[in-house]
């Protein structure tokens, strides 16, 4: 009975690991373009976007991302800031405001001109671009996120993906890497 009840949990366990692995892939591939797209634009790695979606998002699945369009966990901050739509909801507070968006694009625009357009992430952009681990721990050093190994989990996903090979990409080249 215990030999069970321990196969059955190390079953339930993987199944997980191999679900959340499957919407990671998902995500990438509807937004792989998008961020590529943004990259080219705004001058934020591919990679680096990619990785801060799927952690932001746990794969596309949050209710910030659902409800809200909201891929990267953009608060409201204040009137001057954003005026737009907004949703409350539970993150370092209770019932914080986030920003609310109408497409995946536009939150999508909205990252890459939130850390092109303040001061404190400027170091950023003195950054190479193809070097993501500069790029992530800059990103905590700036106070993106609160979580202290904020900047480990975006590495750790960049290379398990090999997302900084979008890094390298012009916009018409993303199809292909896709499904190579």
């Amino acid at each position: 009975m215990m030999k069970r009840g321990i196969l059955l949990i190390i079953l339930l366990f993987t199944t997980q690991i191999f679900s959340q692995e499957s919407r990671d892939l998902d995500y990438i591939r509807k937004h792989a373009l998008l961020a590529v797209e943004e990259m080219h634009l705004y001058n934020v790695p591919a990679s680096i976007t990619l990785s801060q979606g799927i952690l932001e998002t746990g794969g596309g699945q949050s209710r910030l991302a659902e409800i809200a369009n909201n891929h990267f966990g953009i608060k409201c901050k204040s009137i001057k800031e954003w005026s737009g739509p907004t949703i409350s909801h539970t993150d370092d507070a209770p019932n914080e405001c986030f920003r609310k968006y109408s497409s995946v694009q536009e939150s999508y625009r909205d990252h890459s001109k939130f850390l092109a357009e303040r001061p404190y992430y400027k170091d950023l952009f003195k950054l190479d671009l193809l070097d993501y681990k500069a790029w992530a721990h800059g990103l905590k050093k700036a106070g993106y996120a609160t979580n202290p190994k904020y900047a480990g989990i975006l590495i750790s996903r960049i290379e398990k993906y090999k997302l900084d090979e979008f890094d390298r990409l012009k916009p018409e080249e993303v199809q292909r890497k896709l499904f190579e």
